[in-house]
């Protein structure tokens, strides 16, 4: 699950990575009308990063993240496109059609906040605002 902490350096959406694994992620949102999954970021273990910089557009993202290291995952039943290298889709529809996978990503509500947190535990996943 994930973990939200507050962080007021700055507004973004950041991803703190507190496994020692390397780990991939994948991220959708809604970009106007249209639903966006990109990915894949790297994010060295006992790191943070934004993945989206400046004040956050939307209430709800979505997030799907593999243990590189270890094999392990941080999934959920909100179902988007992605694909096995470094990709940026719209659309969620039809993802098999289109040549994609069809995977499951975890909501995030960032409860209209600037800024948000998120970080990836060995046990889950945790979330804060600013």
């Amino acid at each position: 699950m994930p973990a939200l902490y507050a962080d007021e350096a700055k507004a973004d959406f950041r991803l703190c990575n507190d496994t020692k694994s390397l780990v991939g992620v994948a991220l959708g949102y809604r970009n106007k009308d249209v639903w966006t999954t990109e990915g894949w970021y790297q994010i060295p273990g006992e790191t943070c990063t934004s993945l989206i910089e400046g004040d956050l557009d939307a209430r709800y993202y979505y997030l799907y993240a593999e243990d590189a290291d270890q094999g392990g995952q941080w999934r959920g039943d909100v179902f988007m496109c992605t694909a096995d290298r470094q990709f940026k889709i719209e659309g969620v529809q039809e993802c098999f059609t289109r040549g994609y996978q069809k995977t499951g990503f975890f909501e995030v509500d960032t409860a209209n906040k600037s800024s948000w947190m998120v970080r990836l535990t060995e046990t889950g996943q945790t979330g804060s605002s600013q």
